[in-house]
């Protein structure tokens, strides 16, 4: 049986909790620390991934005037909002030693696996899905992250939806909505979950803590007991803090590709498609298809999440719609893929033009990260 430590904490700061999670994860790497699972809520705060440029990701002039703290995670995935109402996941495990970032979505897999098992005592089944989400029929109700230490040791990171308000979200994180109105809120909202949403009866964080406690114990065979970080752990969290977590050049380091957003509309047969998109390089960072087509809110989810971090041309492009289109062949059945296809090129070209007069060179291969902190 697997002996860990526990860690429960609420109301931690950006700066705070990411420092103990990284800290965590460099001392169990080095066999100095225990392997820990810590449960724990941030005070209101926005995070980007660590390969994100922050300016491209969040609003911050939004985040400045409400007073909401923004900050970079070391392990990847997008930007995510944290509050007393999202449960936040840090597991600190040794890596293997010939650990590399090639089993990274076969790693965040197998440590999800704790959440998976806790939210199926609530009769939510969650499953594993494209490269980091937790899914509902469809739904993220999760977004996982993996980091590999100095050390050896590795960070699991998940941000798990208790609850959300997506509103406030969709003001945080910068959308391609010109305005965030009832009907933006309503498609965000089509495309997520939350646990209290699944469960349907009145849930706490707290009962949710617990239960996500025992889905590690039963998916790892885990002997999980309650602890607290040592003196000589504090320490090290506050000097990390200090060098890195609140260190401006780690925080709003950026990537030499500016995001440009790209809308088309289109008539169809079955309706009028309305596809937005923001790419960054030639990737399609995020998509976002609406209209008054009908058709299954989780084929479109489906179409969304399969766009997202995907190439911009076209021969990609139609090999994966088909894909999802032979999954959802009776339900897409009222948007043929060649229109959506056509709505999509479009959408790019616009984009590729915006990006283009941004930048002197926006299709640079090399999307890396100016900064000082590994």
């Amino acid at each position: 049986m697997n002996t860990w430590r526990y860690i429960e904490n609420n109301g931690v700061t950006a700066s705070d909790g990411l420092a103990g999670d990284e800290a965590l994860a460099n001392r169990v790497g080095a066999g100095i620390s225990q392997p820990t699972l810590r449960l724990y809520t941030y005070k209101p705060c926005a995070l980007v991934g660590r390969f994100q440029t922050i300016e491209n990701e969040l609003n911050l002039e939004y985040c400045a005037q409400n007073k909401i703290p923004v900050n970079r995670r070391p392990t990847g995935g997008g930007a995510i909002i944290m509050g007393e109402n999202q449960l936040g996941v840090a597991l600190a495990i040794p890596g293997k030693t010939d650990e590399s970032y090639a089993s990274v979505r076969q790693r965040m897999a197998q440590f999800s696996q704790g959440i998976i098992s806790g939210l199926s005592t609530l009769g939510i089944e969650v499953e594993f899905r494209r490269k980091n989400d937790l899914e509902v029929n469809g739904k993220k109700i999760a977004g996982l992250g993996l980091h590999k230490t100095a050390t050896g040791g590795l960070l699991f990171h998940a941000s798990l939806l208790v609850d959300l308000d997506v509103s406030y979200m969709l003001n945080v994180l910068r959308t391609p909505f010109e305005k965030i109105s009832d009907k933006e809120i309503a498609t965000v909202a089509e495309r997520t979950t939350t646990v209290q949403r699944e469960y349907k009866k009145p849930l706490t964080l707290n009962n949710v803590r617990v239960i996500i406690l025992n889905g590690y114990k039963n998916a790892f065979d885990a002997n999980i007991e309650l602890s607290d970080l040592s003196n000589e752990e504090m320490d090290e969290i506050r000097q990390l803090e200090k060098d890195k977590y609140m260190d401006s050049d780690w925080i709003f380091q950026s990537t030499d590709v500016a995001d440009a957003i790209g809308k088309s509309i289109i008539k169809t047969e079955g309706g009028l498609l309305d596809i937005r998109i923001v790419l960054a390089g030639k990737m399609i960072k995020s998509a976002y298809i609406g209209g008054d087509f009908f058709t299954s809110e989780h084929a479109i989810a489906d179409l969304e999440q399969s766009l997202r971090w995907h190439s911009s041309q076209h021969k990609s492009l139609q090999e994966t719609l088909t894909q999802v289109y032979e999954r959802w062949l009776g339900d897409l059945a009222n948007l043929p893929m060649e229109y959506l296809i056509k709505g999509l090129m479009s959408a790019i070209q616009k984009a590729e033009i915006m990006a283009r007069k941004n930048s002197s060179d926006p299709y640079g291969c090399f999307v890396t990260p100016r900064g000082v902190h590994a």
